[in-house]
């Protein structure tokens, strides 16, 4: 949540937005973990930045996480990655919001 309210401090030319919501949740699997972000807003432009800046910021948390058990004996890590942040939706009209 936080990173989709400070994404105007890291990401150039990107305006402050009054974020109206900040949905985040989380399926753990065997071999995988996925990030869903739902930023709500009330303005003219869109949310796409600050969804897509929360994922990636909680997707980063958990690698940081992880890195002791997935870190090989030459320190690499192999088998860890991040893929796929995209934005699955667009809601436009009174009230914007964004999924990543």
């Amino acid at each position: 949540m936080l990173a989709a309210k400070r994404t105007p401090e890291i990401i150039p030319l990107c305006h402050p937005i009054p974020i109206t919501g900040v949905d985040v949740s989380f399926k753990v699997e065997e071999d995988r973990v996925e990030v869903e972000v739902r930023v709500r807003a009330v303005a003219q432009t869109g949310v796409e930045m600050e969804a897509l800046t929360a994922a990636t910021a909680a997707l980063l948390a958990i690698w940081d996480m992880v890195k002791g058990l997935e870190k090989d004996e030459a320190g690499q890590y192999p088998y860890t990655e991040i893929l796929g942040v995209r934005v699955e939706s667009k809601v436009k009209g009174g009230g914007h919001g964004a999924r990543a």
